[in-house]
């Protein structure tokens, strides 16, 4: 029995050392399996990663149009607008327009009450034929005086009448020819007075000027007009509707740009979306100083055919200054693009020497000579330049062939963001 039972333990401990040794044998197998899973990982990732992030933001010079334009604001008004006043005081009896009325040339717009200029002109009528009166009156005792002073000429001729008696008929009749001359003088002015008063009764009546429609009437019957040291305007009149002008507040900075003859565009809120068409008609020398702001007026004629541009509405003018069609360009951005100064070991800036300063129609560019990620690299380029209309400029000469990639902005990289955000 007993050395069955030692025959039974070494079997059992070699069935139990071949049993260890094949869990080894399957963990050294897993191991294995999991290094090349590991390897493989990484390997792939290796050959999968990223390209690094892009330093530069770049476009291309093109081709197409530019044009340089000028924007400003102003007000819509008639190209001839009449204030019409009157020129007599009265109480107004009637109106014979409104707003909006159409009205001719010597059209009555509205009457003053006539009545005092009336009875003004009956007055100096009578005044009038009173002193025709009286000057035929001094003109018969000019004659009477005229006839004594020739007799006594003869008398004294004859040596019967003495020289006082002459010289005293000489003075009489001096006298009353002079009274003639006075009373010719008090009719002429008494006529002038009867033409004054016969115009004033024309001036009760308030006629139209011109052609044209009544964009005011500040006036109602029986209102009372008082014309003293200014005549009031009571109707505004509006000559033609058809044509309008616009007077645009042009930046003094702009100024230089405009011409006559140039062609504008103007629109204006109440008709979103649609253009009115005009040319530049003058260019005004006055200035317009608000707040500091410096502005010169520049008159806009417009046609309006459908009269929906009304007076007073604010206008958008744009003006095209200069064109240049199928041209070179390069988008703005890029000339405006600086560099970002390299970083110290302080994390600040290194200052830069300044920039030498830009000839007359050149501009500063830098070219992406390489934009492969992580090795790009860019180059300054002086450049000549033209026109620009805010998004591209002109490239007048032949420094950049079409498809030249320019830089227009730089982008952060990791370590500038956890700076910024380390500091803030």
């Amino acid at each position: 029995m007993s050395d069955t039972s030692a025959v039974t333990d070494e079997l059992q401990k070699a069935l139990a050392a071949e049993e260890g040794g094949r869990r080894w044998l399957r963990r050294l197998a897993m191991a294995g399996g999991l290094a090349v899973v590991v390897g493989g990982g990484v390997l792939w990732r290796a050959r999968h990663r990223p390209p690094p992030p892009a330093r530069f933001v770049s476009q291309t010079v093109s081709e197409g149009d530019v044009v340089e334009k000028v924007q400003a604001t102003g007000a819509v008004q008639p190209m001839l607008q009449i204030n019409v006043g009157a020129q007599v005081n009265g109480r107004i009896v009637r109106v014979d327009v409104d707003f909006n009325s159409v009205v001719k040339k010597g059209d009555v717009l509205a009457e003053i009450d006539p009545t005092l200029y009336g009875s003004q002109v009956s007055q100096t009528q009578a005044s009038l034929l009173a002193q025709k009166a009286q000057l035929a009156s001094t003109v018969a005792q000019a004659e009477t005086a005229k006839i004594a002073y020739e007799r006594l000429q003869k008398l004294f001729q004859a040596n019967l009448a003495s020289r006082s008696d002459l010289d005293s008929a000489k003075g009489q009749y001096d006298v009353n020819m002079a009274q003639v001359d006075a009373g010719h003088a008090a009719i002429a002015g008494i006529e002038q007075q009867l033409l004054q008063s016969r115009a004033n009764v024309g001036y009760t009546k308030i006629y139209s000027p011109v052609d044209g429609v009544v964009v005011t009437r500040s006036i109602d019957p029986g209102a009372t007009v008082v014309a003293s040291f200014q005549s009031p305007v009571l109707f505004v009149i509006a000559q033609d509707l058809r044509q309008m002008k616009v007077l645009a507040d042009v930046d003094e900075a702009d100024v230089g740009k405009l011409a006559e003859k140039m062609a504008a565009d103007c629109v204006v809120d109440a008709f979103p979306g649609e253009v009115f068409h005009g040319i530049v008609s003058q260019v005004r020398f006055s200035p317009n100083n608000v707040s500091g702001v410096v502005t010169y007026s520049a008159v806009v004629e417009v046609n309006n055919p459908e009269a929906k541009l009304r007076p007073g509405m604010t206008a958008t003018v744009t003006i095209n200054t200069r064109e240049s069609h199928g041209v070179r360009r390069l988008p703005n951005a890029a000339l405006r693009y600086r560099p970002t100064p390299p970083q110290g070991p302080d994390g600040k800036p290194i200052p830069q020497p300044p920039e030498p300063p830009l000839a007359k129609g050149t501009g500063r560019v830098y070219l992406l000579t390489n934009d492969k990620p992580g090795d790009e690299k860019d180059e300054q380029k002086i450049v000549p330049i033209g026109i620009t209309d805010g998004l591209f400029t002109e490239l007048t000469g032949d420094a950049l062939p079409l498809g030249t990639k320019v830089v227009t902005d730089e982008l952060e990289n990791d370590d500038a963001k956890k700076k910024k955000k380390g500091i803030f």
